[in-house]
C-alpha cells in the first residue's frame, strides 16, 4: 500500500496498524443511567478521532442518540477544568487559581476537620449531581465523615417513585413489556427520552400490544405509537388513574381473587374512586369522557396491563407521589402486579440498576452509617423522605443554611451539584454564598462551581473505568481508552483520596475503587479480573430467572405483608402533616389565582439534544434549539397577539423571564411548556422554593399558575 492509500484511509478513519488508528470499547455515561449504551472509539495518538455504537452491544445493538453521538466535542470540550482551582477573589466573581491536588486536599481537609470540630460532622453536607456511578462512594464518604447529610439528584428525581412504590407494595416494580397486553405510559416521550425504549415499542406494537398514552402535550411518542392518547391538563394524571379504577370496578374488570388475598385496603379506595365518574374526570383533568371509557375498555380487553415508570413526569407536582401511588393501584386492582406481562417487583442490583443478582452495595453504604446523630435535612419537614430514600432531602437544604434551624449547615462537599436544579434557584444559590466553605468536584467550570472555595477537576467515562451492570443479569468492567485528560482525575479516586486526606477511620474507601467493587462482588462467581477481560457485559452465574408470584407469595415488604391500596405507614404518622393514606387526589397547582395567573406552566420535557443542562455548550447540539422558548397553543397565541418569534414574558408570583415563543398546534389551551436547562431563561427560577410535594418533598416543576404577554406590554389586560 503506497503513502496516498495510507493518507486517504487515516483520513476515513478506517482503523489497522498502517493508519495508526485503534478502535477501543467504552459506553456512553451522557444520559440517561438506565442505559449505558456501548461506544466504539477510534483512537489515534492518544485522542479519540471519531465515535460509533458498538454493533455486537447487546443493549444498543450499534445505536447511539444525538448526545452519544456528541461524546468526543463534550470530552473535548475547551470548556474543561484542567487543574484544581482556588477561589482568589469574592465569592461569585469566578476568579480563580490553579493549585496542586496537594494544596487543594490540604485546604479541603483544614476547613472541614476544623468545622466537624466546632459543630459536628452534621455541618457538612455532600451532594452528588445527576452521576450515579459513584453515588454510593460518596454516600459512604458522608457517613465515614459522621454526616447524614448526603444528598443527591434524588431529591427530584426518582426516589418519590421508589416511595410510592415502596409504600404500596414493599419494592419497586417494572413494567414487562415484552408480554404485556396494554401498556398504559402516564407520560412517555421516548424519541427524546430513553431512546432505546422506542425501538422495542414500536416491535411490540407491531405484534398487537396496545399503548395508551396519558400525557398534556402531543409528543412523537402518541403519533407514532399510541392507540389512544388522553391529552390532560398537567398534574391531573392521578385523577385520571382514578376514574380509570372507579370504571374497571364498577364494570367488574378486576381480579377479586387477587385482591382478597394480597390487597390490603381495597374497600376503603373502592368507596373513595366512586367519586371518580367519567363527567367528574373530565371537569378535573379535560380528558374527555368518551376516551376515558374507550381507554378503560381497550386495557380490559387487552390483558395484562403494564404501567409505564416515568423517572420524573408524574412526580414533578405538589401532588406527584399520590398521583404515582393511584396509577400503580392499577396493577393490584387487575392483579398485574408480579406477573408476567404486568409489573414486576425489582431490586436495586448496582448503581440504582436492576439486573437479576445481588450485590453488597447497600450494605457498603449502610454500614457506615453514623449512629446518634442529629437528623438529616429535611427529616422533620418530610417524615416519609428519610425512612424511604435513605438519603437528606435536599429541596429543604436552602431553608436549613438560611435560616440555621434545627442546626447549622455551614459547608457542602459537592459533585457535579448544579444550583439551578433546584426551584427558586436564587434560594440555593444565596444558601450556597453564605457557607464557610465550598468545595465542587465538576467537569466544567458551571455556574455552581463557580461558587465554590475550591474546584476538583474530574473526568469522563473514556478516561476511566468502572463496573456497569445490565438487565438480563450481565456485567462488565469497563476500561479507559484515553488517559485522563489534563490533570483530571476520576470521581471515586477523589472521594478515596479525600477519605485518606481527611483521615477517616475507613481503610476499604481509603484503598480506591477496585478494592470497593470486589468487596461488593464478593458473593458471586464472577471476578472483576473477568469482567475486565470482557469486550462486552457477561452473564452472571448468580443471576435470578423472574418467578411470576414468588414475591407475593412470600409476602410483601409492608407491615401488613400485602399491596396496600391504603398506606398503613402514612396513617401511623402523626396529623399534623395532613398526609391521606389512601392514594387521594389533589390538585397540583399552587395557590394563586386563576385569574390573576391564568395558565398552567409545566418544565422539564426533554429535547433530544440535552440531558437537563448537560450539553447545552456543546455547538453542535446547541444549534437544534439554540434559543429558549417557551410553546404555547395556537388558539392562546391568536388570542393574545402572539407570533412565532415573539418575545414574551413568562411571570409567576417569584418571578419572570423572557424568551422566544413557538406556538405550537401539540400544545392544549391554558398551558404553556419550556424546556429547562438555559441559564439565559431559568424557567426554574420562578418556581417558588415551597412548591414542594409535602409527601416527598419533590417541587412541583410541572404545574405551575403562571401569566403569559408579549414582552414590553403593560400587565393585566392582555391574558
Amino acid at each position: 500500500m503506497d503513502e496516498r492509500d495510507v493518507r486517504r484511509r487515516t483520513a476515513a478513519k478506517i482503523p489497522g496498524p498502517d493508519t495508526g488508528i485503534e478502535v477501543r470499547r467504552t459506553v456512553c455515561n451522557v444520559c440517561c443511567s438506565s442505559f449505558y449504551c456501548g461506544l466504539d472509539a477510534y483512537v489515534k495518538d492518544g485522542r479519540i478521532i471519531k465515535v460509533e455504537g458498538a454493533a455486537d452491544h447487546p443493549l444498543n445493538h450499534g445505536l447511539l442518540c444525538t448526545k452519544g453521538l456528541a461524546t468526543r466535542e463534550y470530552i473535548y470540550s475547551p470548556h474543561r477544568i484542567k487543574t484544581p482551582l482556588k477561589r482568589a477573589g469574592a465569592r461569585g466573581e469566578g476568579k480563580f487559581i490553579p493549585i496542586t491536588w496537594e494544596e487543594a486536599y490540604v485546604e479541603i481537609a483544614t476547613h472541614l476537620n476544623r468545622i466537624k470540630e466546632e459543630d459536628g460532622p452534621e455541618a457538612v453536607a455532600f451532594f452528588s449531581g445527576i452521576e450515579k456511578w459513584y453515588q454510593a462512594f460518596l454516600h459512604r464518604l458522608a457517613y465515614s465523615f459522621g454526616s447524614p447529610n448526603y444528598g443527591s439528584d434524588n431529591s427530584t428525581c426518582f426516589e418519590a417513585i421508589h416511595m410510592a412504590w415502596k409504600l404500596n407494595a414493599g419494592m419497586l416494580g417494572a413494567a414487562d413489556v415484552e408480554h404485556a397486553g396494554t401498556y398504559l405510559a402516564f407520560s412517555l416521550n421516548p424519541y427524546y427520552s430513553r431512546c432505546l425504549d422506542a425501538v422495542n415499542l414500536e416491535k411490540r406494537r407491531a405484534q398487537g400490544m396496545k399503548i395508551i398514552v396519558v400525557d398534556p402535550r402531543v409528543t412523537p411518542a402518541v403519533k407514532r405509537l399510541a392507540d389512544i392518547h388522553l391529552q390532560n391538563l398537567p398534574g391531573t394524571d392521578g385523577a385520571v388513574a382514578l376514574g380509570m379504577a372507579h370504571l374497571l370496578i364498577r364494570n367488574g374488570w378486576i381480579d377479586r381473587d387477587y385482591i382478597q388475598n394480597y390487597v390490603y385496603g381495597f374497600e376503603a379506595f373502592s368507596r373513595y374512586v366512586e367519586q371518580f365518574d367519567p363527567d367528574t374526570v373530565e371537569r378535573i383533568s379535560g380528558v374527555k369522557r368518551g376516551e376515558l371509557c374507550r381507554a378503560v375498555e381497550l386495557l380490559a380487553a387487552n390483558m395484562p396491563v403494564a404501567v409505564h415508570e416515568s423517572v420524573s413526569p408524574i412526580v414533578h407536582h405538589r401532588n406527584g407521589m399520590q398521583n404515582y401511588r393511584a396509577m400503580t393501584a392499577l396493577s393490584a386492582i387487575t392483579g398485574c402486579y408480579d406477573r408476567v406481562g404486568g409489573t414486576r417487583p425489582r431490586v436495586n442490583t448496582f448503581s440504582h440498576q436492576t439486573a437479576g443478582f445481588d450485590t453488597r452495595e447497600e450494605e457498603f453504604i449502610q454500614s457506615r452509617r453514623p449512629k446518634h446523630t442529629r437528623p438529616a435535612v429535611g427529616t422533620e419537614r418530610f417524615p416519609l423522605w428519610e425512612d424511604v430514600a435513605g438519603e437528606m432531602q435536599a429541596m429543604d437544604l436552602a431553608r436549613q443554611i438560611l435560616e440555621g434551624t434545627p442546626y447549622l449547615v455551614r459547608a457542602i462537599v459537592g459533585f457535579g451539584m448544579n444550583y439551578r436544579m433546584f426551584p427558586q434557584d436564587q434560594k440555593i444559590r444565596e444558601a450556597l454564598m453564605k457557607l464557610d466553605f465550598f468545595v465542587d468536584t465538576d467537569l466544567f467550570l458551571t455556574d455552581t462551581a463557580k461558587l465554590a472555595d475550591i474546584v476538583l477537576p474530574a473526568c469522563t467515562a473514556a478516561e476511566r473505568g468502572e463496573l456497569k451492570v445490565y438487565r438480563g443479569g450481565r456485567a462488565i468492567f469497563t476500561q479507559p481508552v484515553i488517559e485522563p485528560l489534563y490533570e483530571s482525575r476520576p470521581d471515586c479516586r477523589i472521594i478515596s483520596e479525600l477519605a485518606a486526606v481527611l483521615n477517616l477511620d475507613d481503610e476499604l474507601l481509603r484503598d480506591g475503587y477496585e478494592a470497593c467493587i470486589r468487596y461488593m462482588l464478593q458473593d458471586l462467581s464472577v471476578t472483576v479480573e473477568q469482567l475486565k477481560a470482557a469486550r462486552l457485559p457477561i452473564p452472571v452465574p448468580e443471576t435470578a430467572p423472574y418467578e411470576e408470584r414468588a414475591y407475593t407469595k412470600r409476602g410483601y415488604e409492608t407491615p401488613t405483608g400485602k399491596f396496600e391500596l391504603y398506606s398503613t405507614v402514612i396513617a401511623a404518622l402523626p396529623e399534623r402533616y395532613g398526609l391521606d393514606p389512601l392514594p387521594t387526589y389533589r390538585d397540583s397547582a399552587d395557590d394563586e389565582s386563576a385569574v390573576e395567573y391564568p395558565f398552567l406552566l409545566f418544565t422539564g420535557s426533554s429535547i433530544p439534544h440535552a440531558y437537563n443542562s448537560r450539553l447545552h455548550d456543546i455547538s453542535c447540539l446547541r444549534a437544534m434549539r439554540p434559543e429558549p422558548q417557551a410553546d404555547l397553543s395556537l388558539a392562546d397565541a391568536r388570542r393574545l397577539g402572539i407570533e412565532e418569534g415573539d418575545m414574551i414574558e413568562i411571570s409567576t408570583r417569584v418571578g419572570a423571564i423572557c424568551l422566544r415563543a413557538n406556538p405550537s398546534p401539540l400544545i392544549r389551551e391554558g398551558t404553556v411548556s419550556m424546556f429547562h436547562g438555559y441559564r439565559e431563561a431559568d424557567v426554574n427560577s420562578m418556581i417558588s422554593w415551597d412548591h414542594l410535594d409535602p409527601y416527598s418533598g419533590f417541587p412541583g416543576f410541572r404545574s405551575v399558575r403562571c401569566r403569559v404577554r408579549r414582552a414590553g406590554e403593560e400587565r393585566g389586560g392582555s391574558e
